[in-house]
């Protein structure tokens, strides 16, 4: 039971909330009009539900939450699976999808995340690691102030090895900062200035 302090408590701070709720309010509102635009767009009805084989063949209602995902997050496209168990999975995925045996990983932010060097090969020696596939990895450290090394990228892009970059825009447990969009703009426009083959 929560004590009648703690309830006057929040009825007495409720008043100098009210502007910060008012702009969750507004937000929430604004996401809900983008994904009911894209419903609409993407033509999302009763048949979107049926049940389908279990093949994913012609599965409209599948093909539409792709798209409406795509659009609600301004990407080109989306692929939404209940398959996909966590994020590392997901990231996963799509780095094993741009690289093939005697590619190499270059990472232009220092080390990946802890669950991706074991994907990658980084740490331990796992059976179906990209690793294991043949796959080479290498790294170009961030700046102190956690901006990118572009010389160095530059130097790690001659290997004409390098197929895909990786940029981990989050800190990880690292105690460097977040990147911001502005930055990871601006190490992709580099990349792909020196080496426009790079995924």
């Amino acid at each position: 039971m929560i004590s009648k302090n703690i309830t006057a408590l929040a009825d007495k701070v409720q008043p100098a909330l009210s502007l910060r709720f008012a702009e969750i309010d507004s937000v929430a509102e604004k996401n809900t009009m983008r994904v009911m635009q894209a419903f609409q767009r993407h033509r999302v009805s009763d048949a979107c539900f049926a049940g389908t084989t279990g093949y994913g063949y012609d599965d409209m209602g599948r093909e539409v939450l792709d798209k409406v995902y795509a659009d609600v997050f301004g990407a080109e496209a989306a692929l939404v699976r209940i398959g996909f168990v966590n994020g590392t999975h997901a990231l996963v995925s799509a780095i094993f999808a741009c690289l093939k045996p005697g590619d190499t990983l270059l990472s232009v932010t220092g080390l990946p995340y802890d669950t991706l060097r074991t994907s990658i090969g980084i740490s331990g020696d796992e059976h179906g690691s990209l690793k294991f596939y043949g796959i080479e990895y290498a790294q170009v450290d961030l700046n102190e102030d956690s901006s990118a090394d572009f010389p160095g990228i530059a130097a790690a892009l001659a290997d004409k090895s390098v197929s895909t970059v990786l940029i981990q825009r989050s800190r990880g447990y690292s105690k460097r900062r977040a990147l911001t969009i502005s930055e990871i703009e601006e190490i992709i426009e580099f990349v792909k200035k020196q080496r426009p083959d790079v995924s």
